[in-house]
């Protein structure tokens, strides 16, 4: 995890210095990439996080021995808004709302293919409600 989010952080700085400069920036990714997007929003300075199909729950191991272990902390420690698109059937789970986080539950699972149409409505009508000017 720290090897991804430092390449994402270098990525961005980059494409600060280079092309974005002082630009609202959005970050966000489908599954392990919006666990980076949320661990690295504040060091990237970003205005808002989209997280497509965020992995709440770890894989189940047949062999576990205890409750797979949450990992809304990472949602939680976002500074910035944020939405969630996650499918009703995800078996990752489903993150609950939160004070700047909102969760859009669209049909389908993980891999979010059931209703495209429906994630590129969820996610422009937040764009549009939380950043047009």
């Amino acid at each position: 995890a720290r090897r991804l989010d430092a390449a994402w952080i270098d990525v961005v700085d980059h494409l600060r210095a280079t092309e974005l400069g002082e630009l609202a920036l959005i970050v966000g990714g489908r599954s392990s990439g919006a666990r980076v997007a949320c661990r690295t929003a504040d060091a990237v300075g970003a205005a808002g996080v989209l997280c497509l199909a965020f992995p709440l729950l770890p894989p189940a191991r047949a062999n576990a021995t205890k409750p797979p272990q949450s990992r809304l902390d990472e949602l939680e420690a976002v500074p910035v808004p944020m939405l969630v698109v996650q499918g009703r059937g995800d078996r990752f789970g489903i993150p609950p709302p939160g004070r700047e986080r909102t969760v859009v539950e669209v049909s389908g699972d993980h891999s979010l293919r059931s209703d495209q149409g429906a994630v590129e409505t969820a996610v422009s009508e937040w764009l549009a409600q939380r950043f047009a000017r």
